[in-house]
């Protein structure tokens, strides 16, 4: 009976797995499913520890070894010629750079994306099935704020947040709202940074400029206060009349579930109502009194504060 063993490089313990290396295979299994062929798929340990491995494998019990993108050379792939040595292999989708590496000759036929002299033909992952969009969130952590000393659980935030981000499924964005020119990974400018903020569905953070440049950008905001008792992101939340705000003291992965999901349903037009208020509302914020301090004769003293 003809069964099929998909492989490749996301198949190797120390192997590498790339988002192309997965649509790739995608683009085969779909191809296998329509035509009713079966199949198995073989993963890395390190990155699906509960899939189906190369060493848990059985040789005799394929027909056909199927390896999956990606270049065709090295020890590992000349080790799967040994190991499967009575089933057909073929390669699909691969880069040939060495036409006499026996990683390459060793396989009954190879259909391959690029090849010396070749004509080149399509990457298998552009023609991957399509699939519904995955939330992209914008990530701002800081792990400084040494001000607020005891009260400060930014170390356990930022700890908690990122194991949670990491069960969910979204397209997580580390982002840094640090500027500097002399970096390429930062903006330069504060319009940059703003600039990327509304190209997200939403935004985790602990910081109180991410937490309000987000909603300027009209962004629904996930935010925690790392600081015990509330600090200075719980008081712009209040300011914002912004009610997503998980104080650290209360941090649990319900919670975070909980205000993810009204975020991406009802907080979406919660965002877009801060957005206008910020944008083409009264400012109400603290510049009110500004000039008059500015006008105050130098040789007078007001004690007068907001709180």
């Amino acid at each position: 009976m003809r069964r099929i063993l998909l492989t490749g490089w996301f198949s190797f313990q120390d192997g590498e797995v790339t988002a192309g290396d997965v649509l790739a295979l995608r683009r085969v299994q779909d191809l296998l499913a329509g035509a009713g062929l079966a199949y198995d798929t073989v993963w890395s340990p390190g990155y699906l520890p509960e899939a189906l491995h190369l060493e848990d494998v059985r040789p005799e019990t394929y027909s056909h070894l199927l390896f999956v993108c990606g270049p065709l050379h090295g020890s590992q792939v000349a080790r799967l010629h040994r190991r499967f040595a009575r089933c057909r292999r073929i390669a699909v989708g691969t880069s040939v750079v060495d036409p006499a590496d026996p990683a390459v000759t060793g396989f009954h036929r190879v259909l391959a994306r690029d090849t010396p002299g070749g004509a080149p033909v399509r990457d298998l992952s552009a023609s991957a099935s399509k699939i519904a969009p995955s939330p992209v969130v914008g990530v701002i952590l800081t792990h400084g704020q040494r001000e607020y000393g005891g009260r400060r659980r930014h170390e356990e935030v930022a700890d908690t947040v990122t194991r949670w981000l990491g069960r969910l499924d979204c397209a997580p964005v580390e982002l840094e709202t640090r500027l500097d020119s002399r970096d390429w990974r930062l903006n330069t400018t504060a319009d940059q940074f703003q600039s990327v903020l509304p190209r997200l569905d939403c935004v985790v953070t602990d910081r109180l400029h991410g937490l309000v440049l987000a909603l300027r950008a009209g962004t629904p905001v996930l935010a925690v206060d790392p600081v015990v008792g509330g600090a200075k992101v719980t008081a712009q939340a209040r300011a914002c009349h912004w009610p997503a705000l998980v104080p650290a003291e209360r941090l649990d992965t319900g919670e975070l579930d909980r205000w993810w999901n009204w975020c991406l349903t009802c907080g979406r037009e919660t965002a877009r109502s801060r957005q206008r208020e910020f944008l083409e509302g009264t400012p109400g914020d603290g510049t009110e009194g500004l000039l008059d301090a500015l006008c105050t004769p130098s040789g007078d003293q007001d004690h007068r504060q907001r709180w």
